[in-house]
Order: structure tokens, then C-alpha cells, then sequence
């Protein structure tokens, strides 16, 4: 899966614009209630970009934070193809701008290998030698747990859920 395609699926799941007072990504703060109630659009929120117009973000424009800011520091290119959605999900689901240091931890969890957040050759080495699918499931499963420990789970849980089983179900 290439960046285009990667975004126009994941723009699919993020949505339009939602400006929901019990999303701590809406906030300029990043807590609820803490700055200015702004929003989320593309899953791009106030939380990681308070400068943006949230609400008149274009998809142009989110194309090119994602691209900048999720795709290429997550590794998404180095990934099996099988993982680079998922990674990427995972990226922009987690990270603060250039910063998917979640994302990039859960995909050594998976490889397992020392989880530092930090894309070198061990953690190079470790997927590749995997099977991409093993690797894929696995992957998956550190999202789940990431997702059941956090608070938000009753509001945004059952599609985030949803994503995660369309992309268990995606054929070879």
C-alpha cells in the first residue's frame, strides 16, 4: 500500500469535522477542557496542530501533515505492505506531529525487539526476518491493548475496534 492509498482509507475512518468536548484531542490543550475548543477534521486535532484552522481544514492539507508528519517518521515505507495501514492508523491515532513514538514502539513489541522508539537496524532486522502476517496480527493486538487502556474507549472504542477488524479480515 503506497501513502495515497494508505490516506484516502484512513481519512475514510477519521471523518469530517467533530468538535465532541469529550475528545481531548479537540483541545488546543490536549486535555479536556484545558485551551480552546477547537475540533478534529481527517483526524487531524487541535491537540497536535492548535495553529490550523481545524474546521477548514482541507483534504489537500491534510495530506500534506500526514505525509510529513505520520507516513515517513513511523517507517511506514520500510514496513511490510501488509503493515504500513495499520502503522500508520496507529501513527496518527498516538502521536504528537513527527513523534510517533507509539506506534513505532508497538511495531518492535510485535517484532520483539527492545521497544525504544527509535526505527534502527535491530528493529529493521527483527521485521523483515518476520512473517508479515504474524507480525501484522500482533501488531494489532498492541493496538487493541494500547486502546483498552485508555479512557476513551466508551465514545470512540466501537470504531476504532472497526478498523481494526476490517483490517484482520483483509485478504492476500
Amino acid at each position: 500500500m503506497d501513502f495515497d492509498t494508505a490516506f484516502e482509507r484512513l481519512i475514510g475512518h477519521e471523518g469530517g469535522f467533530q468538535a465532541s468536548p469529550r475528545d481531548k484531542g479537540n483541545w488546543t490543550g490536549g486535555q479536556i477542557g484545558s485551551g480552546r475548543l477547537v475540533g478534529t477534521k481527517y483526524g487531524i486535532s487541535a491537540a497536535s496542530y492548535p495553529g490550523e484552522d481545524i474546521e477548514h481544514l482541507t483534504p489537500e492539507r491534510a495530506r500534506e501533515l500526514y505525509r510529513r508528519d505520520f507516513w515517513g517518521p513511523a517507517g511506514c515505507d520500510i514496513v511490510p505492505d501488509v503493515l504500513r495501514f495499520p502503522l500508520f492508523s496507529v501513527a496518527v491515532h498516538t502521536s504528537a506531529p513527527r513523534r510517533p513514538v507509539t506506534a513505532i514502539k508497538m511495531l518492535q513489541r510485535a517484532a520483539g525487539v527492545k521497544d525504544d522508539g527509535v526505527i534502527g537496524r535491530d528493529t529493521i532486522m527483527a521485521v523483515q526476518a518476520m512473517d508479515r502476517w504474524r507480525l501484522r496480527g500482533r501488531f494489532c493486538g498492541h493496538w487493541l491493548d494500547y486502546l483498552n487502556d485508555g479512557g476513551a474507549w466508551v465514545d470512540f472504542g466501537r470504531g476504532w475496534a472497526q478498523r481494526i477488524a476490517e483490517i484482520l479480515q483483509e485478504k492476500a
